[in-house]
């Protein structure tokens, strides 16, 4: 599957039960050759029946694509009177690329310290991950303006990681991982800040990157 499949595949996400919090509650046993499985490490798992991941020892990772909900901004926007504290198509790029190379760092680092080196070209014992974090919604954006309120919220947001897993050299699919998350998730209503935001979000990264790796560590020993 080359990018532009994967990108397609990531805004189909939503299709199969609307929020990215709530999927569908009967969600497809069979898909695109993957079958659904359990998993106490994310919501949807599905693996290629039969699939060895035993001679995977490196990995060959893809930048993290981005993507924000459908109308985050719009809605957000909807909300505020001034236009200095309104989110601009300048912010959300900024978002999108930036999150991007924090997530990215996270899951090398994650793979490179659970005992899977990152490579940059395809073998016999790489295993190629694609992974992408959409359907973000980040509840209380803070802009810095002058004289701005504070905005308080439960949470930070809410996003989906889909992860893909190939044979780096057949191009063979052998997994897909689904989970939405809520990232800071207080139980209770404070006042939020960019800065606030974008630690959630990391913590909420790092968490997933560890349960891949270690999830990856059990389909080797299996």
């Amino acid at each position: 599957m080359n990018r532009r499949r994967f990108a397609m595949l990531t805004l189909a996400v939503a299709t199969i039960g609307g929020s990215s919090v709530s999927l569908a509650a009967s969600p497809p046993a069979n898909w695109d050759g993957l079958t659904l499985v359990k998993s106490a490490k994310f919501r949807y798992v599905y693996l290629l029946p039969g699939a060895n991941f035993r001679p995977y020892a490196k990995v060959m990772l893809d930048p993290t694509e981005i993507a924000f909900k459908k109308n985050w901004a719009r809605d957000y926007n909807n909300t505020k009177r001034s236009l200095s504290s309104r989110i601009t198509d300048a912010d959300v790029e900024n978002a999108v690329q930036e999150g991007g190379k924090v997530a990215t760092e996270i899951f090398s680092q994650a793979f490179s310290a659970g005992g899977f080196p990152v490579v940059t070209t395809p073998g016999d014992d790489v295993i190629r991950m694609r992974t992408a974090v959409v359907n973000l919604d980040v509840t209380a954006p803070d802009k810095m303006t002058s004289g701005r309120s504070r905005t308080y919220a439960g949470e930070a947001g809410t996003a989906t990681l889909v992860i893909e897993a190939r044979d780096s050299v057949s191009n063979a699919l052998l997994a897909r991982v689904i989970d939405p998350q809520v990232a800071g998730d207080s139980g209770f209503m404070m006042s939020r800040s960019s800065v606030m935001n974008r630690g959630d979000f990391r913590e909420l990264a790092q968490r997933w990157a560890k349960s891949t790796v270690s999830g990856l560590q059990q389909l080797k020993a299996r």
